[in-house]
């Protein structure tokens, strides 16, 4: 756990753990030779990932930025991918209770990012932030139903019962949730997946999720091969870049283990560097 004052506002890093990630895949054309000075494989080629959600207090809300893989994967995907269920418990060690959470926004609806949106009980499948309202944009629900190429990715049970039930609201297009909270689409990873941008006392942070998954993916051309539209990744990163680093946003990075916020900035060689706070 990691905590922060972000002007007016506090916010708190959590983790629903690390689960591994096939090198080649999370980061595409880059060669090996060159990715593996940044990160480190095991020898099944496996990179361990983070799960990384953040907590936003703004003193009128406490808003869940992505809930991790949760407790619900199909026996098959256990086998890959572990389940270290971890978000609760984290979530109790930073004094936070399911109860206390008034908003839950998903970049987007991928396993690894909605997993705890919901929990079983009994032959029910229940909100595991009961007091909630949900987020997430129309067009990724609607992509998850279209049975395209990441169509394993989705698990309906993490949100078509908030659908059903009206907890979750479907946007379409950049909107501000609550004063000082707003999502952005960053078309790339998926078409219509979004970041979070935080904004309190002339400060600005922003959950930019799969666009930069990790400290290891600043680069424009470190794309992760896991993305359905490559060459928009490209595009969405150099307008992310265009605002974040003259006006010196934090990053908050979602699959990174070691860490989950920086200043990106570009170094005296033209680099994508990251520095922590």
């Amino acid at each position: 756990m990691q905590r922060l004052t972000l002007g007016d506002f506090e916010l708190t890093a959590v983790s629903d753990g690390t689960y591994p990630l096939d090198g080649g895949a999370l980061f595409g054309v880059v060669p090996k030779v060159i990715w593996s000075k940044k990160v480190t494989a095991d020898e099944n080629n496996f990179v361990a990932a983070g799960l990384n959600s953040v907590v936003v207090r703004t003193g009128r809300e406490t808003v869940l930025i992505e809930t991790g893989l949760g407790n619900k994967l199909p026996d098959n995907m256990v086998k890959i991918y572990g389940q270290p269920a971890k978000l609760l418990g984290a979530l109790e060690t930073a004094g936070i209770s399911p109860d206390e959470i008034d908003i839950v926004i998903n970049s987007h609806l991928h396993f690894d990012h909605c997993g705890w949106n919901t929990v079983r009980q009994g032959e029910r499948i229940v909100p595991t932030f009961a007091k909630a309202k949900y987020y997430a944009q129309q067009g990724e629900w609607e992509h998850a139903h279209a049975g395209e190429r990441d169509g394993v990715s989705y698990l309906g049970k993490n949100y078509d019962p908030l659908v059903q039930s009206g907890t979750m609201t479907l946007l379409r297009g950049d909107q501000e949730i609550v004063p000082g909270v707003s999502v952005k689409v960053f078309p790339g990873h998926t078409r219509d997946m979004q970041g979070v941008i935080i904004t309190s006392g002339g400060h600005t942070a922003c959950y930019i999720s799969d666009l930069i998954p990790t400290t290891a993916h600043l680069e424009l051309n470190y794309v992760m091969g896991f993305d359905l539209y490559p060459l928009q990744t490209i595009e969405s990163r150099k307008l992310y870049y265009a605002r974040s680093i003259p006006e010196k946003w934090l990053t908050m990075f979602t699959h990174d283990q070691d860490t989950p916020w920086a200043y990106v900035e570009t170094s005296e060689k033209g680099r994508m560097v990251a520095r922590t706070p």
